[in-house]
C-alpha cells in the first residue's frame, strides 16, 4: 500500500514543500526501502522470541549486519554512480542479514514453524488485544519524525538534513544504552509483574532508571559542548561545509536536551507492557506527538525572530515533547507499583547533574585554551569529559556509575 502511495506520501506528507526532482528521488528510494519492512517484521518477531529465553547475542549482531550492510551499499552506490539508490538497496539487503543471522537462534531452542495463523491461541491472541495501543505507541514516534521533516521542509535547503543528522548522533548513546537496558530488563520486569512481585519490580525499575540518568546526562552535556568538535572531525569535507557543521550543532545540542527523556521512556514503556498495559505508553506517545507539533509550528517562528538557526526550534520542541512524556509515564508508574520510585532518582539525578556541569565547564576550559587542531581538540576534550565525569561522579557518591561499568566488564 505505502509503495503505491508514495507519490502521495512525499509530495503531501513528507516533503511538500521540497523542490520536484529531490521528491521524485525520495520517492524511487522509498519504494526500494519499504521492501524490507515485511523482512523486519519476521525478524522482529525472532529476536522477541530469542529475548525471552534470555539470549541476546544474535540479536545483537544482527543490527551490526544491517548497518554494514547499508554502508557497503553506499560504497557501491559511491563507486557505480547510482548514488543514493546503493544505500537503499543496502537496507533491503542488510534487512535479510538482520532476519537469516537469528534463525540459528530457533534451532538452538528447538523452534517449529507451524503454518497457521493461530487464532484460537490464547497467547496469539493476547497480543493481538495488546498490539493495537502499542502501534499506536509506535505510530505517534515515527509521526513525531515526520511532522519534524515536513516543518523543516518550507525552513530552505539543509534544514532536513541538518536536523536527520543531529537526531543519529543524538541516538547513538540511547541505542548503546538505553535500548540494551530496556531490552535486557525487560523479561525480568515480565516475570515479576506476571507474579504480582511489584516490590521487587519497583526495586529493579528505580535502579534501571537511575543508571540511565548517570549515563545521559553526561552524555547531553558532551553532545551539547563536544558537538562542534566532533561534527567537524568526523563529517566536514565534500559537500559538507562548516556552515553545515554549524547546523547540525546547533540541532544536536538542542536534540540532546531530551536525551534522558527519550531514554527512560524506552525504560517506562516496557514497564508497563510488562503490566500488560500499553494503553498508558500509547495515550502519552499520542500527547507527546501532540504537544511535539504545537511546539514545532511555533518555536521555528520564536528562533526567526530572535536571530537564531529556524530548525533549532523543532529540535527543541521534541526534546521538550520527550521529556513532558517521561515525566508522565513516571509519575502514573509510581502510582501503578508505589511511591518509592522517584525518591532516589531525584537525588540521584542532582547530584548526576552537578557532575555533568562541573564536566562541561572543564571540556569548555579544554576548547577554549588547549590546542585548536581539531584531533587534539576532540580527542582531549573526550579525555577530559570521561575523565572529569569520574572523578565528580567519585566525589558526589555516585553508585551507579561503578555498578555501569562492572555490569559492562562482566559482560566481556
Amino acid at each position: 500500500l505505502s509503495i503505491g502511495l508514495a507519490p502521495w506520501l512525499v509530495r503531501s506528507v513528507v516533503a511538500p514543500a521540497a523542490d520536484a526532482v529531490v521528491q521524485e528521488r525520495a520517492i524511487e528510494l522509498m519504494r526500494v526501502m519499504l521492501l524490507s519492512t515485511g523482512i523486519f517484521g519476521v525478524s522482529g518477531i525472532i529476536m522477541g522470541a530469542l529475548n525471552a529465553h534470555q539470549h541476546f547475542l544474535l540479536p545483537a549482531i544482527a543490527p551490526i549486519l544491517y548497518n554494514l550492510a547499508i554502508i557497503a551499499g553506499t560504497v557501491f552506490g559511491g563507486a557505480t554512480g547510482s548514488g543514493t539508490m546503493g544505500a537503499a538497496i543496502g537496507m533491503v539487503v542488510g534487512s535479510a542479514a538482520h532476519l537469516l543471522i537469528q534463525l540459528p537462534g530457533l534451532l538452538r531452542y528447538h523452534a517449529r514453524y507451524t503454518p497457521t495463523l493461530g487464532l484460537r491461541d490464547a497467547g496469539v491472541r493476547e497480543v493481538g488485544r495488546l498490539m493495537a495501543p502499542r502501534v499506536l505507541g509506535v505510530a505517534a514516534v515515527q509521526i513525531n519524525m515526520v511532522v519534524t521533516t515536513r516543518l523543516a521542509s518550507s525552513l530552505g535547503v539543509g534544514a532536513i538534513s541538518a536536523l536527520d543528522y543531529a537526531w543519529h548522533l543524538m541516538l547513538l548513546p540511547q541505542g548503546i544504552f538505553a535500548q540494551a537496558v530496556g531490552t535486557a530488563v525487560f523479561p525480568t520486569f515480565s516475570d515479576q509483574g506476571a507474579r504480582g512481585d511489584f516490590a521487587a519490580m519497583q526495586q529493579t525499575l528505580a535502579s534501571m532508571l537511575r543508571m540511565l540518568v548517570v549515563l545521559m546526562l553526561p552524555a547531553t552535556a558532551g553532545m551539547i559542548v563536544l558537538g562542534r568538535p566532533f561534527i567537524a572531525l568526523a563529517l566536514e569535507r565534500g559537500a559538507f561545509s562548516a556552515t553545515s557543521t554549524d547546523d547540525v550543532s546547533v540541532a544536536l545540542a538542542l536534540f540532546a536536551l531530551g536525551l534522558v527523556g527519550h531514554s527512560l521512556i524506552e525504560i517506562l514503556a516496557r514497564a508497563f507492557y510488562a503490566l500488560h498495559d500499553t494503553w498508558t505508553p500509547a495515550v502519552a506517545g499520542i500527547g507527546s506527538m501532540v504537544l511535539n507539533l504545537l511546539l514545532g509550528l511555533s518555536l521555528p517562528l520564536l528562533f526567526t525572530g530572535v536571530g537564531w538557526k529556524a530548525h533549532g526550534g523543532l529540535a527543541l520542541a521534541n526534546a521538550l515533547a520527550a521529556l513532558v512524556e517521561m515525566a508522565v509515564l513516571l509519575i502514573l508508574m509510581q502510582r501503578r507499583i508505589g511511591v518509592g520510585l522517584t525518591g532516589s532518582l531525584w537525588k540521584q539525578s542532582v547530584r548526576s547533574l552537578v557532575a555533568s556541569l562541573g564536566m562541561a565547564l572543564l571540556v569548555l576550559l579544554w576548547l577554549r585554551l588547549g590546542p585548536q587542531d581539531l584531533w587534539l581538540q576532540s580527542i582531549g576534550g573526550l579525555v577530559v569529559w570521561g575523565a572529569s565525569y569520574v572523578l565528580f561522579a567519585w566525589l558526589l557518591r555516585i553508585d551507579e556509575l561503578r555498578t555501569a561499568v562492572q555490569m559492562v566488564l562482566r559482560r566481556r
